[in-house]
């Protein structure tokens, strides 16, 4: 899968980006060696391969479920533009 000018275009758009013509390029050139990658990971068999749950056998240490933390919501909510019912609300960006 390859992007052109005008999918690098959109995303930047989507992403509420402005970008000059020589970095949509880079990006295009960038995002395009992702694909390959990609491509190229997609394209190994791996028919006699067993899956991992982790790539070590090691023995993840829990801590205790506490809670270690004070409630700040209302502080952190404070220099939010907008927050309604103890929820950020954000402009919409997918369409």
């Amino acid at each position: 899968m390859a992007l052109n000018s005008s999918d690098v275009t959109r995303l930047a758009s989507l992403a509420k980006l402005t970008l000059s013509e020589q970095e949509r390029d880079q990006t295009l050139a960038q995002l395009n060696q992702v694909f390959e990658l990609i491509e190229t990971m997609n394209a190994a068999d791996l028919t006699d391969v067993e899956p991992l749950t982790h790539p070590q056998d090691a023995v993840l240490r829990l801590r205790a479920d506490e809670v270690t933390e004070t409630d700040q919501r209302e502080a952190n909510q404070a220099v939010a533009p907008s927050v309604e019912r103890g929820l950020y609300l954000v402009p919409r960006v997918i369409e």
